[in-house]
């Protein structure tokens, strides 16, 4: 029996309506963890709950529960990129709805308020027309309030709904009892507006201004922060919609549009100078410079010919090219980095999992505060005008909004902008690793230098002919994605046309390869292989080895059936933004250190050129980790930068590992942080925005327990008015969304010094 499908993990993200708060989420999130073989994340901020599942549970079982708990809940669409209806109707439906409640509720209350709040307005039977005035506020307007209080007392729980409900109808059901049967609704009769709670007979007083304003600036909190998410989400939104929307299909040399859906792998598209390029794919004809920009943050245009690998969503800016796609739909790098940003909002970092400890609890213990604030007001004063009004300023006042949006808000808002300029966080757990790092390992292979290499020179041994060494040498390293066999597949292929097949290859893990090619056992790889192998370099060779390493060069010797016969020389070049990357780690505070595989003297001449002091050369994958492994014993707190297979173990290992997006699919799987970019700059960027995010984090944090810790007494001791109390709530909320949307503002390194010498230029 086959128990694959019901053993592995599978994992669903599910769209989640109508929570309200962080209660809502960390009882839902609490009620899909107790289903067995369920993880579940759920995000307040993004309304989506990320869940990995086993066994026999089924994403329609998820949804069915999403909805038992007392929430709508729908499976996200399998299509990557958004219609344009679903995204209109997505945009426009519950934040409209919000917004014609919020300004309806606005334009009733406003009377209400300012007859409450000013003697000289209350004419006689004034308080009758705040009667009428408030009640399509309290029973309309916030009747979403009073539906999701409803629902959570039907489920047997409670959340910041059930606090805004009780507080906004017991004000209004109080007005009503002392308007009709009570002294307040008698002609003439005058209300004070006053901060702190007077001690009056509670016949004679309305709370309708309270009940009206309460509703009023709770809906005016929601619908800022609904179009703070919107705009929050626009990074990500802006990323799905750069894909082109149809593309020029050529068959049997005919070219036809066709929309992008009906693209397959294999077809071949043309792309004319000011297009955008359909989907990942392989040049085959033409050559041009692509844009990348807007995915990744890279400047300057790539020039691409015959062979090279080309992005979807990227602009040819050149010439007419044509491309073999290889890669579709959610399979594309655009597709992926949506996926990626999308995972790191949904997931969350270890200060919001004890927010939201905070938040499950919170509500059933200001119930229970403002019924011990009621009884102790009635006992101590005898007034149950103050009492009441102490009560529900105590509901009103402890909504826990703010707190639950404190973490998910910046994380949304952070990522968004990373994936912006080119840097993806794949979760928020990593933006604490980000802030306590104080050593940064690189790479040298594809990291510090291009990873573009040449072979400069073959050198052979007695009468072997540099044309048959570099043959057998490029058909061994063909199965090789190293950017060494790259250098020599392509010298190869330019020497000596098409190579021969291989078999039995093998790949040495920081060595070299080995293979079969037409009957001859070839060995291609570094001085070290050969050595072990005892297969001893003649001594005109190794002259050659001791020349390239001098000049920072690389050699590699090439074997045949058991005889060293020649050695490949090949040289990298140091990326141009290198040596300014590592100022900018330095003025972080950072500690460069290079880890490579290659020899000692190349390392060094690398090393003097972009500015790094300590260098360790000549190691393999495993002892990579093992150095890695002994910084963190020293209590170094270690980044890691590669690029390679080789470089994937060691970014595990490393308390924060980052892949530069222009290397492996491995090394990318591994890391924490993805640099879309080839630009070693984009380093210092993604720390300095990870510290900032989790920085924004911490202050929202903050201000969000403060609030709750200086209002809550105040409201109890009826220093507040229920009023006051719900737009300071309001308030609160506003000041995480709006500190949050700063993080909008962040600017990479060369663009804020771009923009600081625009500034003196024209100043």
């Amino acid at each position: 029996m086959n128990l694959s499908t019901n053993t592995s993990s599978r994992e669903v993200q599910i769209l989640v309506d109508g929570m309200s708060c962080a209660s809502c989420a960390a009882r839902l999130e609490k009620r899909l963890n107790g289903i067995d073989g369920v993880t579940a994340s759920v995000n307040f901020a993004t309304s989506k709950a990320n869940v990995t599942y086993t066994g026999a549970v089924t994403p329609e079982q998820l949804v069915a529960t999403v909805g038992e708990a007392g929430y709508k809940a729908e499976l996200p669409q399998l299509s990557p990129l958004p219609r344009d209806e679903a995204r209109s109707s997505a945009e426009s439906g519950p934040t409209a709805a919000l917004r014609r409640r919020f300004l309806v509720s606005a334009l009733l209350s406003a009377p209400v308020i300012a007859m409450a709040m000013t003697p000289a307005l209350q004419f006689t039977n004034w308080q009758w027309l705040s009667l009428i005035l408030a009640a399509p506020v309290v029973g309309w307007a916030g009747l979403p309030f009073h539906k999701a209080a409803w629902a959570n007392l039907r489920h047997g729980t409670a959340t910041m709904d059930n606090l805004i409900s009780m507080g906004t109808l017991a004000a209004f059901g109080w007005s009503v009892y002392a308007l009709f049967w009570g002294t307040a609704g008698l002609p003439g009769v005058k209300h004070s507006f006053d901060f702190a709670v007077c001690h009056t007979d509670g016949t004679g007083s309305i709370y309708l201004e309270a009940a009206a304003g309460v509703t009023t600036f709770v809906l005016a909190g929601r619908y800022f922060e609904a179009r703070a998410k919107r705009r929050a989400g626009a990074a990500l939104r802006a990323l799905l919609e750069l894909g082109a929307k149809d593309v020029a299909v050529r068959k049997n040399g005919v070219e036809q549009r066709v929309p992008i859906d009906s693209l397959a792998v294999d077809d071949e598209f043309v792309v004319r100078p000011g297009e955008k390029i359909a989907t990942d794919g392989v040049v085959i004809e033409g050559s041009s410079a692509v844009d990348a920009s807007m995915l990744t943050g890279e400047s300057v245009p790539v020039e691409v010919g015959p062979g090279e690998q080309v992005i979807g969503a990227t602009v040819n800016v050149g010439g007419r090219i044509v491309v073999r796609a290889n890669r579709i739909g959610s399979d594309t790098e655009l597709a992926q980095i949506a996926k990626l940003v999308e995972r790191a909002q949904t997931g969350k970092a270890p200060a919001q999992r004890l927010a939201d400890k905070v938040s499950g609890v919170f509500v059933p213990v200001v119930i229970a505060l403002s019924a011990a604030t009621l009884a102790f007001w009635i006992a101590t004063s005898g007034s149950f005008s103050t009492a009441f009004s102490a009560a529900v300023a105590v509901l009103i006042v402890a909504c826990p909004c703010a707190l639950g949006l404190a973490t998910p808000m910046a994380l949304l808002v952070g990522t968004g902008r990373g994936a912006q300029l080119g840097i993806l966080i794949k979760g928020p757990e990593i933006l604490e690793s980000a802030r306590r790092i104080d050593t940064v390992v690189l790479d040298k292979t594809g990291t510090l230098t291009t990873g573009t290499k040449t072979v400069l020179a073959v050198v052979t041994a007695n009468d072997e002919q540099p044309h048959d060494v570099l043959l057998l040498a490029g058909a061994v390293e063909h199965a090789s994605e190293h950017p060494i066999a790259r250098a020599i597949v392509k010298a190869a292929r330019e020497k000596v046309g098409e190579l021969p097949g291989v078999d039995g290859f093998t790949n040495l893990a920081g060595l070299g390869v080995q293979g079969v090619v037409g009957g001859h056992q070839v060995l291609v790889g570094r001085q070290r292989l050969l050595a072990e192998r005892s297969q001893q370099l003649p001594d005109e060779l190794v002259r050659a080895v001791h020349r390239a390493n001098a000049d920072g060069d690389t050699a590699v010797g090439v074997a045949v059936d058991g005889k060293v016969c020649g050695v490949l020389v090949v040289r990298g070049t140091v990326r141009p933004t290198s040596a300014a990357a590592v100022r900018e780690l330095r003025a972080l505070g950072l500690s460069p250190i290079m880890l490579t595989g290659d020899n000692a003297a190349t390392a060094r001449t690398i090393a003097r050129q972009v500015g790094i002091d300590q260098v360790i050369a000549e190691v393999l994958p495993q002892e990579k980790v093992e150095t890695i492994k002994r910084l963190q014993a020293h209590g170094k707190v270690v980044a890691a930068v590669g690029d390679g297979v080789n470089d994937a173990a060691a970014l595990v290992q490393a308390d924060l590992g980052l892949a530069m997006g222009t290397g492996t699919d491995v090394a990318i799987e591994a890391s924490d942080l993805t640099l879309v970019r080839g630009d070693l700059r984009a380093v210092p960027d993604a720390i300095r925005l990870s510290r900032k995010t989790l920085a924004t984090i911490k202050g929202n944090l903050f201000w969000a327990f403060a609030y709750n810790v200086v209002a809550l007494p105040l409201a109890a001791a009826g220093l507040l008015n229920p009023m006051l109390a719900g737009a300071a709530m309001a308030f609160s909320s506003f000041f995480v969304v709006s500190n949050s949307l700063r993080l909008r503002s962040f600017k990479a390194l060369e663009s804020a010094r771009n923009s600081s010498g625009a500034a003196a230029t024209t100043t």
